[in-house]
């Protein structure tokens, strides 16, 4: 993992994210972060990392994640990756509640949320409203419709722009992300997961930012230089990071 940050930092770019997954897995994210202080980390239970549990089991993993939560509050920038996924086997309403314990963490500690979606738009963006969440974040690898866009940006979220948009055939992201103004997006790889157009079947890396870049400029009919600088301010001010 370090060799892949190096790489991706040689090629000249200055800041990325790593999300968080688990309990277990954060402190190997604080040893990245002290070696690479460019690195910005996340804190969060992804739900593809969760398993049903007791009640026991259940309220000593959250206690766990507030304790890392108030004992790291300068060193993560944001909770997450979190959210629901219609596509696992994992009971939906755990889903709901470890989320919900999630997005309260945010509020008490003022950080915004990475939002995890599959097959599970309807349900995310009705708890969100429920929840009454208002710390905004990132609604990760965004994939829907110019509507579903729109929810989630007037709940002051920004959307995750990755390698969908570099398939053709992803038609309805696409004009979704076409119509969308520039600064209620950002540029995402979800290295080594979900390829490029081109390099299907092979582990993806944040050094091939360069082709979203690519797409989301020829999408918009804009410079890829626009688009660089457009999300990359997007970013510091959603984590409220030095503009540079």
């Amino acid at each position: 993992r370090k060799k892949v940050l190096l790489q991706a930092f040689t090629l000249g770019i200055e800041r990325l994210l790593v999300l968080g997954l688990s309990n277990e897995q954060f402190p190997k994210l604080l040893d990245l972060k002290q070696s690479y202080p460019q690195l910005d980390i996340a804190l969060g239970l992804h739900p593809y990392f969760l398993q049903k549990q007791d009640n026991k089991q259940t309220e000593k993993m959250l206690e766990e994640l507030s304790h890392l939560a108030d004992v790291h509050r300068d060193h993560y920038i944001a909770f997450g990756e979190m959210g629901l996924d219609g596509s696992i086997a994992l009971d939906m309403n755990y889903q709901k509640q470890i989320l919900r314990f999630q997005l309260s963490l945010a509020q008490q500690y003022k950080k915004p949320v990475i939002l995890h979606h599959r097959k599970s738009h309807n349900q995310l963006i009705s708890l969100l409203k429920e929840h009454r969440y208002e710390g905004g974040g990132v609604l990760h690898a965004f994939s829907g419709s110019y509507q579903e866009a729109l929810s989630y940006i007037d709940m002051g979220f920004l959307l995750g722009v990755g390698g969908t948009i570099t398939y053709p055939r992803a038609k309805k992201t696409r004009d979704a992300i076409s119509k969308l103004p520039l600064d209620k997006l950002v540029i995402e790889t979800d290295s080594p997961d979900m390829p490029m157009n081109g390099f299907q079947g092979m582990r993806n890396e944040p050094s091939r930012i360069s082709i979203v870049v690519h797409a989301l400029s020829e999408l918009k009919n804009i410079s890829k230089h626009e688009v660089e600088k457009q999300t990359t301010e997007n970013y510091l001010r959603m984590f409220a990071l030095p503009l540079n």
